[in-house]
């Protein structure tokens, strides 16, 4: 099984896909590492909390450990947070390079790339796959 997504597409354009990924892949690993530790984290503490309270018979000091798993819990939300956070950031900067890219383009006539600058931002969610369509279009024009 092939676990890279641009394994079947033409070569110009996986060239282009990497040179995003490299944009992006530091950020995309700090992003994943947050969301990686926060999951834990949450069920860690919530699964504690619930038997705490409900199962365990009620004893001064349990509060000082009720804390903790809370305190816990909040870092693992915070983390979360933070992923979000990342991720969006993550989208932004890809949104911005593609745009760049496509404006940049010297093979594209400026109808072109004003369609397909359009197209990106008002679907952001298509954006990876307009940009393939850009490149392939930006391809063919480049050999007329």
């Amino acid at each position: 099984m092939n676990f890279n997504p641009f394994a079947e597409m033409p070569a110009f354009v996986q060239k282009e896909m990497e040179k995003l990924n490299e944009k992006i892949s530091p950020f995309m690993k700090k992003a994943s590492r947050y969301a990686l530790f926060s999951f834990p984290l949450i069920v860690f503490s919530i699964m504690n909390l619930v038997i705490l309270i409900f199962a365990v018979p009620y004893d001064e000091n349990m509060w000082i450990t009720v804390g903790i798993y809370a305190v816990l819990g909040a870092v693992g939300m915070a983390l979360s947070k933070e992923s979000k956070i990342r991720r969006k950031e993550i989208e932004k900067m890809s949104m911005d390079y593609i745009i760049e890219r496509i404006n940049k383009s010297e093979h594209a006539s400026e109808q072109m790339k004003t369609k397909y600058v359009t197209l990106i931002k008002e679907k952001p969610i298509t954006a990876l796959a307009q940009f393939t369509a850009f490149l392939q279009e930006e391809r063919r024009r480049s050999f007329y």
